[in-house]
């Protein structure tokens, strides 16, 4: 398997696979290719059918969209989702929610994961979707999060698809409800998460656009 990512301060799309496949004990080679470059530009049809990443390589086979990644990686691992049908309904409509959703909180709050302290001006439509997240996490740790420190008790898809959410409300300083920052630490505190960090910070590249709240 071969994961080809964007850069790990910013590419909040790649972090989400990757952590999953390293929390299911997946083997993988991984390939880093900084985003928004001419040569990603020149390069990036040879590597993804959607001239985007992440895109995962097994074999002949691509897989290039995080959350279809994820899906992939469960069936390979036989695990990665709740084991109980209504908690794995519920993780599954956490993901399309964060896959398709939090659009101004996305905008607005690139991920930067070697960044702290930014600071931006208020916003009531991230504050509303921020609220949003705070609520659906607190909703399946209290249903279904008994056997564990993550939203489903196991680590599962819909930690993985959250961590680059993690990362913003670190970066730009999010004012979180007790449960919410525990939750936080949780994620932070993870070795893995931690392994990302430190590959994020060694980078050299800078983007611009993602820099931003200085």
């Amino acid at each position: 398997m071969l994961l080809t990512m964007g850069n790990k301060n910013y590419s909040s799309w790649s972090l989400r696979p990757w952590l999953l496949m390293k929390h299911v004990d997946l083997k993988f080679a991984e390939r880093v290719v900084p985003l928004d470059t001419p040569e990603f530009a020149r390069d990036v049809a040879a590597m993804s059918p959607s001239r985007r990443v992440p895109v995962l390589q097994h074999g002949s086979l691509l897989v290039w969209d995080s959350l279809a990644i994820c899906e992939y990686v469960c069936e390979i691992a036989g695990r990665g989702w709740p084991k109980e049908r209504e908690a794995r309904a519920v993780a599954r409509s956490a993901c399309a929610e964060m896959h398709a959703g939090f659009s101004i909180l996305r905008s607005q709050w690139p991920m930067n994961a070697r960044a702290t302290g930014r600071r931006t001006a208020p916003n009531p439509e991230r504050s509303t979707e921020i609220a949003r997240i705070e609520t659906l996490w607190s909703e399946c740790r209290t249903r279904f999060g008994a056997d564990g420190p993550w939203l489903f008790g196991e680590y599962s898809v819909a930690d993985a698809m959250y961590a680059p959410v993690v990362l913003r409300l670190r970066t730009y300083g999010a004012n979180l409800r007790d449960a919410t920052a525990a939750y936080v630490t949780t994620v932070l505190a993870d070795a893995h998460m931690r392994d990302w960090l430190a590959a994020a910070a060694a980078e050299s590249w800078s983007l611009e656009a993602s820099e931003i709240g200085r």
